[in-house]
């Protein structure tokens, strides 16, 4: 409607609502009679301002809103499955992952020291996860070392218990002589029942270390093994508060026990030979440590060669560095297609003769080697790394 009076298209009757928005102002309202009014003023027509005027009845202003709240309610509902979907799936992966680190810890908690855990799931379980293997291999590591320390330590008993063997046979009274040997073989006996109760948990935990790869690397790499142990003797401290390695003379260590095992190579008709080089023979070793390893060697041989059957010690330095500690004898030698390994001589014994042996020499950066001596007997070698010179080692 113009202002001049003039309708444009259907009339409509001139309202209050029209009167107002001649004067430029466009609102909505709701008549009477329902729906939606809108009045929208246009500015430079003809004769005045024009009004246009949309009006809309109750069912024309909701027709079709049904179906669009029905697609929206659709939308939401799929939205919210979807939702709960996926916070199932993350739940479960993370419920799932702490359940076996729990029974991993449950495992590790009941003794079974093989328990290892599998990290999955969100990163801080994984952490939890490597943290707790970790643990487990420490806890393994110092198991594993307390366990070789008893058994050396029955071990290094077979040297007094040779010397009461000698003693007893050496006493004037037979009956006395035969009633203090055999208090001495009952002593062996349980020597070695000793050791070999402190050495079966070690089998044990070899054969798991060989059904599952890396089980070994990870007791060496996490655990205060031998080495640690081996490497907390008598040390000086540096200027910058470390510790030296511990240090001692082979040449010096290795004639002294050649000299204490002497009467009773005499009194088997052994002949006991001994050759060392002019001057010390300093090696990265504890010396208590090397003197048991200088007696499981040469006891090996009284133990597994008969009566007579002599025995050579050699003591020389390695012309890569270090020291030579080398022990033959004249007996049968190992026995055939046999590498004498940790645990296993070949000769019925505990085998932990020949592992003291290894591990002192280990520690000190050197080797041990078995093979045959020039007579057919058995030869065993052991480098032992040289002393530390510089204190900031």
């Amino acid at each position: 409607m113009l202002a001049d009076g003039t309708v444009l298209g259907p009339a409509t009757p001139v309202t209050d609502a029209v009167r107002l928005a001649r004067y430029g102002r466009a609102f909505t309202y709701e008549p009477p009679s329902g729906g939606r009014t809108v009045l929208v003023p246009v500015q430079g027509v003809a004769g005045g301002t024009a009004v246009v005027l949309v009006a809309l009845s109750e069912s024309q202003l909701y027709a079709g809103t049904l179906a669009s709240s029905l697609e929206l309610a659709g939308i939401g509902v799929a939205l919210v499955l979807l939702g709960l979907l996926v916070a199932d799936r993350l739940g479960a992966r993370l419920v799932g992952s702490a359940r076996r680190l729990s029974r991993v810890a449950d495992r590790l908690a009941a003794g079974d020291l093989a328990a290892r855990a599998e990290p999955s799931g969100p990163p801080e379980l994984r952490a939890v996860a490597r943290e707790v293997n970790h643990l487990a291999d420490r806890i393994d590591g110092f198991l594993t070392a307390e366990r070789e320390n008893a058994a050396d330590l029955a071990h290094r008993l077979r040297t007094p218990v040779a010397a009461l063997r000698l003693d007893a046979e050496g006493l004037r009274d037979p009956a006395e002589a035969e009633r203090i040997a055999a208090d001495v073989a009952a002593l062996e006996r349980s020597v070695d029942d000793i050791i070999r109760t402190a050495r079966e948990p070690l089998r044990a935990a070899a054969r798991r270390g060989a059904a599952g790869p890396g089980a070994a690397a990870r007791r060496g790499a996490s655990g205060p093994g031998p080495t640690d142990a081996g490497t907390a003797g008598p040390g000086t401290a540096s200027a910058a508060g470390t510790q030296r390695p511990p240090c001692a003379d082979l040449s010096a260590i290795a004639r002294e026990r050649a000299d204490f095992w002497r009467p009773l190579a005499e009194d088997q008709g052994r002949e006991l030979a001994f050759e060392a080089p002019g001057g010390p023979a300093v090696v990265r070793a504890d010396p208590a440590g090397l003197a048991a390893a200088v007696d499981a060697l040469i006891g090996n041989v009284f133990d597994h060669t008969p009566d007579g059957a002599g025995l050579r010690v050699t003591v020389a330095r390695a012309v890569s560095g270090g020291c030579l500690l080398t022990v033959e004898d004249d007996g049968p030698g190992f026995p055939a297609g046999h590498v004498p390994e940790r645990g296993r001589s070949g000769g019925g014994s505990t085998g932990l003769g020949l592992d003291i042996v290894r591990r002192s020499a280990e520690e000190s950066g050197g080797s041990l080697e078995c093979g045959a001596a020039s007579g057919g007997g058995a030869r065993v070698t052991a480098r032992f790394g040289p002393a530390a010179t510089d204190r900031r080692a």
